[in-house]
């Protein structure tokens, strides 16, 4: 497996069964979040993308995103050595113009810093499927508009290259914590093909054995892509 993604859903539910707030389940989740980035080294995945913070988590209470944001630049400072020690590069995915400047600026010099790694950390930051999608669409449009770009020229692979990292390749593997069945608007256009596999644990007590039998399971799987 070249690349796996992860829904990380259930650090509220987690929170909420110990009678804490949201924020010490957001914060034990980034806990996991260091023990799945070291399972992924060693079990030599090379991109792991992980659905921090979607665009609708905007309409969260303000209180918990401000944790949220507060956190996230915690996590960079503290964990900067850390991916340094790993070799592994820090990407942004989604609208990162809509993120406070102080998570712009840490977001910035990780990933500045560690750009020159060849194993990826890609985390998805006011990240929309349908937004990503149509931002590409615009981009064609407005190339075609402009005479750049012949409008029967596009096909699929054309439009992959306005994708937000188009150098990416598609995932093999979608992982969703806290048993929910959905998407929930993650990677719409990459996950055509991907396996999905969802658990019932809370994503801040995921640890090695469900790791473990996440790639279990998709090491049975036959993947046909749409052939026989």
């Amino acid at each position: 497996m070249e690349h796996l993604a992860i829904i990380m859903d259930g650090n509220g539910r987690w929170a909420k069964a110990r009678g804490l707030p949201r924020s010490e389940g957001h914060r034990a989740g980034g806990e996991t979040v260091r023990r799945v980035l070291g399972f992924c080294r060693d079990a030599g995945i090379r991109y792991l993308t992980l659905y921090a913070f979607s665009v609708e988590n905007w309409k969260r209470p303000k209180e918990e995103v401000d944790a949220l944001m507060g956190l996230l630049v915690s996590y960079l400072a503290g964990e900067e050595s850390m991916l340094h020690r790993h070799q592994v590069r820090l990407r942004i995915m989604g609208q990162r113009d809509d993120l406070p400047a102080e998570v712009q600026a840490a977001l910035n010099h990780v990933e500045s810093v560690t750009a020159h790694y060849e194993r990826q950390l890609i985390l998805c930051l006011s990240y929309g499927g349908r937004r990503e999608i149509v931002s590409a669409a615009k981009k064609l449009a407005q190339a075609a508009a402009e005479g750049k770009l012949d409008p029967d020229s596009i096909d699929e692979d054309v439009f992959a290259t306005q994708l937000y990292l188009p150098d990416v390749p598609d995932p093999d593997l979608i992982v969703r914590t806290s048993g929910e069945m959905r998407l929930s608007n993650f990677l719409l256009w990459q996950a055509s093909y991907a396996e999905l596999y969802v658990t019932p644990v809370l994503w801040p007590d995921f640890d090695k054995a469900d790791f473990d039998a996440a790639l279990a399971s998709f090491g049975k799987r036959e993947r046909r892509y749409g052939g026989v």
